[in-house]
């Protein structure tokens, strides 16, 4: 009969007993417990060397490998990974390979199991459903500066109690992460001069993704225009908004949200100072060290380079051609149309608007080249452009 998982080792005891009565042949007691002569021999000769421990089980793994990770490759690896919490298995390889092409680093597997038994793997969250694909945003970042995203991390309190705003910039294509200033509120009296100082550094983009909400868009608007889209349109840069209620058009961004949060925000520091420091070393890993999947591996900053338009001294205002009917915005952000007021934004007042009638009746209302609405002067009423 064959040895049964629950009474393998008492069935080698009593195959032991029985070989030693002398009143079987090796082969009969074989056929007798269902096991090869060579299984039989086996266990005879342990049982000779060892006495009845020899009939336990042995560990099957291998007792050396020729290939294994030696002690100085794992000390980095592990190093590497408290020191850079975040990154899996191919950021820590790719990085140590850029530094040691001598060495003989382990495949990624390998590695992921180095760290899981050391601890430092946490327990994968169940994953979310995947997102929907449709709603793109309309400009595609194929090159540095066509596209740079920008949002407000969630804010959070320091140490001391005082709430930190995040403003996050970067640019779509090299993924470089251009500015992450913490901010006492999403006012855009505070987000204007950190996006300025970037502009004069960096140049100015072609266009900027944002999600509709303050100070990056507003509600009650022609084309959602807030004071912050309207420098940015008079700076001849493309607004590119993300659909209401869909953060995943902006996921590259969304993705190193959370990468942010988990490196310098949990838990917060004791100040809003000391948070900026950790942003500021957050970025400098982030540009030049942390090698980026999307990227072969490599790092932002030996993708990105600045913008070949510079921030100009004076903002200039936006020009309409002869046949255009130019008005100016009042402070209420209305204009004069045929002695009555028509609104349009607030964030325009002081600004100049241009009407060109698209049919009889029919106005199309720009901010420089942006259409921003269709009037409809006998209806009186503004349809989306």
């Amino acid at each position: 009969m064959p040895w049964e998982e629950t009474t393998r080792m008492t069935q080698r005891v009593r195959f032991i007993s029985d070989l030693d009565s002398c009143l079987y042949t090796m082969t009969e007691l074989c056929e007798r417990y269902g096991i090869s002569r060579q299984t039989g021999y086996k266990w005879s000769q342990r049982y000779v060397e060892e006495g009845v421990e020899g009939l336990e089980d042995r560990s099957r793994a291998p007792k050396s490998c020729s290939h294994g990770t030696s002690q100085e490759v794992s000390d980095q690896l592990l190093a590497l990974r408290r020191s850079h919490p975040t990154w899996g298995p191919r950021k820590l390889l790719a990085w140590l390979r850029k530094r040691d092409s001598e060495t003989s680093w382990p495949a990624a597997s390998t590695v992921g199991g180095l760290l899981k038994r050391h601890g430092l793997v946490e327990p994968r969250a169940r994953p979310r459903r995947p997102w929907p694909a449709s709603g793109r945003p309309s400009v595609q970042a194929e090159a540095a500066n066509q596209v740079w995203s920008m949002d407000f991390k969630g804010q959070f309190r320091t140490g001391d109690g005082r709430m930190c705003y995040p403003l996050t910039v970067a640019d779509g294509y090299s993924r470089f992460l251009l500015g992450v200033t913490g901010l006492e509120t999403v006012s855009e009296s505070l987000a204007w001069p950190v996006l300025e100082r970037l502009f004069q550094q960096y140049g100015l983009p072609a266009a900027i993704r944002t999600d509709n909400g303050s100070p990056f868009a507003a509600i009650r608007a022609v084309a959602r225009l807030s004071h912050l889209s309207v420098r940015w349109l008079k700076l001849g840069i493309r607004l590119d908004r993300i659909e209401p209620g869909h953060p995943e058009q902006n996921g590259r961004h969304e993705r190193m949200h959370r990468t942010l949060k988990q490196e310098t925000a949990r838990p917060p520091a004791e100040s809003r100072s000391a948070q900026q420091e950790r942003f500021d070393q957050f970025r400098r890993v982030y540009n030049e060290q942390r090698p980026h999947e999307a990227l072969a591996f490599q790092t932002p900053a030996e993708f990105y380079h600045p913008s070949c338009r510079p921030y100009p001294s004076q903002i200039a205002n936006p020009q309409y051609p002869g046949h255009f009917e130019v008005r100016s915005v009042r402070h209420t952000g209305e204009i004069k149309w045929q002695g009555k007021s028509l609104f349009l934004s607030e964030a325009l007042r002081g600004e100049q608007v241009g009407l060109e009638e698209s049919a009889d009746g029919v106005w199309g209302v720009y901010f420089g080249s942006l259409l921003l609405a269709r009037f409809d002067e006998k209806e009186r009423k503004l349809y989306g452009g």
